[in-house]
């Protein structure tokens, strides 16, 4: 079995499976080890597929219904970059699904937003404008996106947006 034809038989086994499938059990099905398992999800992940992580194991998440493509962007401001940052999201048609930091003693802490629309965006900066924070604030602003888009193209535009404003964080 080649690479591509086993991250394929890990999508379809996420799919039907019906509990969250450890990436232990997968490298057992697979006769693979379990680091290459947490690659292959890597790189599921990074061509647009939603596989969330729990404590129990992988699971498929329920965005890919609701968005025929999602992609993860890494990104980078302070609190005063928040607006413009979700504007340039939501201006190219796509969702803000949510924002994940890596904490140094919780790991990876996720808030679900949700933020199609510019009434979307000024009700989450108006929230901000009192004493509530942006998750990105306890990470140096340094913070990830999962971004709902009906194709590939269209998450290009964002990250196009993204690097215009400065706040794109690539390789």
């Amino acid at each position: 079995m080649t690479a591509a034809e086993r991250r394929n038989a890990i999508l379809s086994a996420l799919v039907t499976a019906g509990s969250p499938l450890t990436a232990s059990s997968l490298a057992s099905m697979f006769d693979v080890s379990r680091q290459i398992i947490v690659g292959d999800i890597s790189i599921l992940r990074a061509s647009g597929h939603y596989i969330e992580a729990t404590s129990r194991g992988y699971i498929m998440g329920d965005d890919r219904a609701t968005f025929p493509f999602v992609g993860t962007i890494v990104c980078k401001h302070d609190t005063t970059g928040v607006a413009n940052e979700l504007n340039a999201i939501v201006d190219c048609g796509a969702t803000c699904i949510d924002v994940t930091i890596d904490h140094a003693v919780y790991g990876e802490l996720t808030g679900k937003l949700d933020i199609s629309t510019k009434f979307d965006v000024r009700l989450f900066a108006e929230r901000m404008s009192g004493e509530d924070r942006p998750l990105s604030t306890l990470s140096g602003g340094l913070h990830m996106h999962k971004i709902g888009c009906q194709n590939a193209e269209m998450f290009e535009k964002v990250c196009e947006s993204l690097r215009q404003i400065g706040v794109l964080v690539e390789d």
